[in-house]
This record gives structure tokens, C-alpha cells and sequence, in this order.
């Protein structure tokens, strides 16, 4: 079992929303033992844990909000956070949505590895499955399962011949994270940009942060994986796990999945502790995290 993380000083970027096409600017900042990740909005100076519970609209993105406050594609951020295994960080948000950078995780992780990560003196809790759990919506499933590590096998499926049918199963740990999954980008369809920019969607998606594909090519430049498409869809879980809360111990299957149903396996999960058990850390303390009524106090604590 290992000790709980933070990083080492505060890091911001900077850059415009996938969907919104808005500006926005991000703080990540240092945070104390057993806080967990946390937004603060700052225009509605409203904290909002990373938590299932306040998942909203979970069609095109994860969105986490509290109030009237709300913080949009939160995923790309949670999944590097969560994928190098950092465990309290309170991120402020300057903003309605988290910038998209180039579509993937690596600008974030690169953010990370400036601010450099710490070791805190509590050991992390987690959540270790011991029976399986599925949820399902039509064709669509995923299933959490006993096992010594977590591991992920997901799969999807499109009617396009160059995303077609893929798979991507292994062990997930920081290195594979980084090498494997971070890079790994968003990706649209040319026939689906007029639907989404009349819904509201996509307003800042671009060839430079979004691999696009028509019916026949991808057409915003290279690949950085053969099967680029489905390691972004274990991406966006590894960020959607995040709001677990604890780190995973578990094989999680996925087939033909996306956000809603990434937050339904982590809605039943919860709903369901016969079949997990807590390890590590102080199990008194499991699901109650401290969340300070103001910014400064939260600052403080993390210095």
C-alpha cells in the first residue's frame, strides 16, 4: 500500500473549452492528507469535490457542479491526476469549462511533473472489490470485478473504417499511464460537427486539440497510436473512476461505453458495499472528507 500524494507546488494553465470555446484558466494547487480533489469555482467561490454525486450532463463530457456552480470536461484532468496516482489537489477553475490543450492528458501530466508530487504521512485508502458489479444500457455494459491490481479491458465499436472494432486490456499503473494512455486524444466525426455546434458542442474543437475523421481518413494529421480511439476511451474511464473518490483495486471491463455509464459503475459501486471492502488507511475516516468553507483556509492547509 502506498502513502497518499499532493503536488509539490501550484501549477496553472491556460486555453480555451472544447465545448464552449471560452477561455479559462486553471490553478492546481497543493492539498493536505485525506482532502481529496476538489474544484473551486472562483467567480461563484463554490468548492465542488470531485464526486459522483455532483456529475451533471455526462452526454459529450463529465461535468461536475454544486449549486450554481459547475466546472465542464473535468475528465482529461482527473484521469492524468488519477493516473499518476496523485490523490489531494484543490483545482481552481477561472471559467465555466477545463481547457482542452491538445485533446489528450500529457499537457497535464507534463503540469504535474513541474509541479513535482509529494508524499503525505497517511497511507491511501482504497476500495478493493471482492464480488462483481454491472451495470448495463443496452448493447452497452462495463463490469467491475475482483482482482490484485487494477486492470482495465475496454471496447468499442463504430461504424467508421478507421475506428471500426478495438481493444485495449492491461494493467494500468503511472508508467503505462503515461506511455500508453496520456497521449492519447479526443476524437469526432466531420458529419456530426454541424449536430453538435447547433447543440452548443464542439464550439472549440479544432484540428490542433481533436483527431477528426471523415468516412474515409483521418484528416487532422497523424495517429499517435494505431488504436488511438479506444486508449482515449480508457482515458476519459480512468478520469471518470476518479470521482470514486479512492483509487480502485479491480478489473473494470467496458463495452461500448462512455461517460453516463462510466458514473453508473461508480454510482453502483457505492450503492453496493458487500461487494468491496476498504484497505489501507484509516477506515474511521473512509468518505469524509474536510471541505473548507473559504479558499484561504484551503490554501493554508495546503501550505
Amino acid at each position: 500500500m502506498r502513502w497518499q500524494t499532493t503536488i509539490e507546488t501550484a501549477v496553472s494553465e491556460a486555453g480555451i473549452g472544447l465545448h464552449s470555446g471560452l477561455e479559462s484558466r486553471l490553478w492546481i494547487r497543493p492539498a493536505p492528507a485525506d482532502h481529496g480533489i476538489v474544484f473551486y469555482h472562483r467567480a461563484k467561490q463554490v468548492f465542488i469535490p470531485a464526486q459522483v454525486d455532483h456529475t451533471q450532463n455526462l452526454g459529450y463530457a463529465t461535468r461536475v457542479g454544486l449549486g450554481e456552480a459547475a466546472v465542464s470536461t473535468v475528465e482529461h484532468l482527473l484521469s492524468a491526476l488519477n493516473g499518476l496516482g496523485i490523490d489531494n489537489a484543490l483545482i481552481e477553475i477561472e471559467g465555466e469549462e477545463i481547457p482542452i490543450l491538445d485533446g489528450s492528458a500529457i499537457p497535464f501530466v507534463e503540469l504535474i511533473d513541474a509541479a513535482g508530487i509529494r508524499k503525505l504521512d497517511r497511507p491511501v485508502t482504497a476500495i478493493r472489490m471482492t464480488r462483481p458489479i454491472e451495470v448495463r444500457d443496452g448493447e452497452k455494459w462495463m463490469r467491475a470485478e475482483p482482482a490484485a491490481v487494477f486492470s482495465v479491458d475496454y471496447r468499442i465499436s463504430f461504424d467508421n473504417p478507421i475506428v471500426g472494432y478495438q481493444r485495449y486490456a492491461g494493467v494500468i499503473d503511472p508508467d503505462v499511464y503515461r506511455q500508453a494512455i496520456a497521449p492519447a486524444r479526443t476524437f469526432g466525426f466531420l458529419k456530426d460537427v454541424t449536430y453538435l455546434k447547433n447543440q452548443g458542442l464542439a464550439l472549440g474543437g479544432s484540428f490542433t486539440n481533436c483527431v477528426v475523421l471523415d468516412d474515409r481518413q483521418v484528416v487532422s494529421g497523424e495517429l499517435r497510436f494505431p488504436d488511438e480511439f479506444v486508449r482515449h476511451k480508457v482515458l476519459d474511464l480512468i478520469g471518470d473512476l476518479s470521482l470514486l473518490e479512492y483509487p480502485l483495486i479491480g478489473a473494470v471491463t467496458a463495452h461500448k461505453a462512455g461517460h453516463a455509464l462510466h458514473a453508473a459503475l461508480v454510482r453502483k459501486i457505492l450503492a453496493h458495499p458487500e461487494c468491496w471492502e476498504i484497505v489501507g488507511g484509516d477506515v474511521s475516516g473512509a468518505f469524509v472528507m474536510p471541505y473548507p468553507l473559504d479558499v484561504e483556509a484551503t490554501a493554508a492547509l495546503a501550505m
